[in-house]
């Protein structure tokens, strides 16, 4: 008996949580604007988002409880994204427009021609799309770095920050809700060593933190969800991948190239800041950062590998990029786990002493 309920109390969180940006709408239905996180720089500022259409609530389902989860759960699988919207984007006194592609999203480049206060790191920029009889409004959260800010940190997510299964939406849920998410979704440590990352040694660098998917934009809100639970420093999820596929495209890109052309858009982005690009053993990550490290000389100051497997063979792979950029300030740093991350970043002066004991500890702890 106890076993059935806890099982019932699952599903009940897994449809709560799928359901939840559903909920939003009242029942309602209609057009709705969903944006992702923004960053940009005092220049200029990049959002993306999705415009779509949601069905209406029936009037027989309750408002509440398990029905209205359910429901919730079809109208989130029959929503359409809406194409040739116009997308209506202002950021203080600074606007602009874009239209959304063939499955409703939009990619709003913004250049600030107006200054917004320097002393704050998160803006909201208003955005407005007109479909039919009245508009819809909504903000978006774009981050853009304080004047002193030191470093740029960039993060891979697919067993780098979290364990494999972003690319699996029924994986990622087990793990977020039946799991223990707070336990066993992210890695030991992982936590702290990025909120050591983003405060700096002095503790008020306030750092920008950019992490990467290979999953497709759909994760989005599943991603958020992880970063909440396991109270990792948020930031914007930005480079996930559409997967939608056609005749003429029956692939998605190769994650590989997708990986280092919006990398490399980030470090133009944020001109002269340097970086530390973090990554696994798994993928191509090590390739990805040594090439960023050859084109982009003196802006990468770190590379942090975390060892996901121990096949000889790809130890050597990594072993001879790490000689191929020997020469350079960067050092490619192969690493067991985020404690021994943690110990590089404080010996080149990226964290405190402090928070690499915090950093430590949690590995014991978590682990």
């Amino acid at each position: 008996m106890g076993s059935g309920r806890r099982s019932t109390g699952r599903v009940r969180r897994v449809l709560h949580f799928i359901t939840r940006p559903m909920k939003r709408d009242l029942g309602r239905g209609g057009i709705v604007v969903h944006p992702y996180r923004g960053y940009g720089s005092r220049r200029e500022v990049f959002v993306m988002g999705r415009v779509f259409h949601q069905a209406a609530l029936g009037r027989v389902i309750p408002h509440h409880g398990m029905l209205r989860d359910v429901a919730d759960v079809v109208r989130r699988i029959a929503r359409r994204g809406v194409a040739g919207v116009r997308v209506e984007a202002s950021l203080g006194a600074n606007r602009t427009t874009a239209t959304t592609d063939r499955d409703g999203f939009f990619d709003i480049h913004l250049p600030l021609e107006t200054p917004l206060p320097k002393d704050l790191s998160w803006h909201q920029a208003e955005l407005q799309v007109t479909q039919g009889d009245e508009p819809v409004h909504c903000h978006a959260e774009v981050y853009i770095p304080p004047p002193e800010t030191d470093l740029l940190v960039i993060s891979d997510i697919d067993d780098t920050v979290m364990y494999t299964g972003v690319a699996d939406r029924l994986r990622m849920l087990y793990r977020l809700f039946v799991q223990k998410a707070h336990q066993r979704t992210a890695f030991p440590g992982v936590a702290s060593l990025y909120r050591a990352l983003h405060v700096g040694a002095e503790g008020e660098a306030r750092r920008p933190i950019l992490y990467v998917s290979r999953g497709p934009w759909g994760l989005y809100e599943m991603l958020e969800a992880f970063f909440q639970l396991n109270r990792i420093p948020v930031g914007p999820i930005l480079f996930l991948r559409e997967w939608g596929l056609s005749w003429r495209h029956p692939w998605p890109r190769p994650a590989e190239d997708h990986k280092h052309d919006l990398i490399t858009r980030m470090l133009t982005v944020m001109e002269d800041l340097p970086c530390v690009l973090i990554g696994d053993s798994g993928q191509h990550d090590p390739e990805v950062y040594t090439r960023i490290v050859k084109e982009h000389p003196g802006r990468v100051k770190a590379i942090y590998i975390r060892r996901v497997d121990r096949k000889p063979g790809r130890e050597l792979a990594i072993e001879r990029l790490r000689q191929e950029i020997a020469h350079s300030d960067c050092e490619l740093v192969l690493a067991a786990d985020s404690a021994a991350m943690a110990t590089h970043a404080y010996q080149h002066g990226l964290i405190s002493r402090a928070d690499l004991s915090a950093v430590r500890q949690a590995c014991v702890d978590e682990g």
